[in-house]
């Protein structure tokens, strides 16, 4: 889903509530909207406003929850990577083009997850990661290695298990990735929030400043979704994870 497309659908659909409730304010008759019916009316909407409040931020609290997870998944990953690194340096020369392919997996993965260019869209999948298969893998080429002294083997069996933890790691952040919020939460929500300022609209004066109020309440409210679908996907849209770690990384692999 485009955060942003839904925000504005959230809002156009709240604050049409809100008009809805200022017409039909016009066209109920008097004796509906006596001091009795107003209390019952009231006392709904306060029901309805306390769940949706009590969803939405929980809603909200999860969705940062999981990415912050996601953002600390990923300087993870970068810490190891140079950890990866220096065994092969270590290990000695046989790992000079393990570890140029490491550098390349880097350096491509970097440009397609926050490419240079705006216009083109992320790509965040399970291709070319440290544990395919064939003569290229590096995860294949490590496993290749022959071992002179204890030493090496040692190395080789440390730089296998890092790879294995960054395989575990990267396939962790992908599958947490997107989905949490499926789409019947945000229409029952959306409906919610319609009825809420619906009556808003029936009770509030027609004048120019309750309209502006409640025109920044609903800008509001599609706020608060829009943070909640950008979240949820934190490898694209406008609030996307930082690369500062990986180009960091990237920066000092090799020395």
């Amino acid at each position: 889903m485009n955060p942003i497309l839904v925000a504005l659908v959230v809002f156009v659909c709240v604050f049409s509530g809100t008009l809805l409730g200022m017409y039909l304010r016009t066209v109920i008759p008097e004796h509906h909207l006596s001091e009795d019916s107003k209390d019952v009316i009231k006392l709904g909407m306060g029901l309805i406003a306390t769940i949706a409040a009590l969803v939405l931020g929980l809603v909200i609290a999860s969705a940062r929850s999981s990415y912050d997870a996601q953002d600390a998944a990923v300087k993870h990953i970068a810490a190891k990577i140079i950890l990866l690194d220096r065994q092969l340096a270590l290990y000695g020369p046989e790992t000079k083009e393990s570890r140029h392919l490491l550098r390349h997996i880097i350096a491509k993965k970097i440009d397609e997850i926050w490419p240079k260019e705006r216009s083109q869209l992320s790509r965040v999948d399970t291709s070319e990661v440290f544990g395919e298969t064939g003569g290229e893998g590096l995860e294949y080429r490590i496993r290749e290695l022959a071992p002179q002294n204890d030493a090496q083997r040692g190395l080789q069996s440390h730089a296998l298990q890092i790879s294995s933890e960054i395989m575990e790691t990267r396939l962790m952040v992908l599958g947490a990735t997107g989905g949490s919020v499926p789409l019947p939460f945000l229409v029952v929500v959306v409906l919610w929030l319609t009825f809420i300022f619906g009556c808003f609209g029936i009770f509030a004066p027609r004048n120019a400043t309750v309209i502006a109020v409640l025109f920044v309440c609903a800008l509001s409210v599609a706020c608060a979704i829009f943070l909640i679908l950008e979240m949820d996907q934190p490898f694209r849209g406008v609030m996307k994870i930082s690369s500062t770690p990986l180009r960091f990384t990237l920066s000092h692999l090799g020395q």
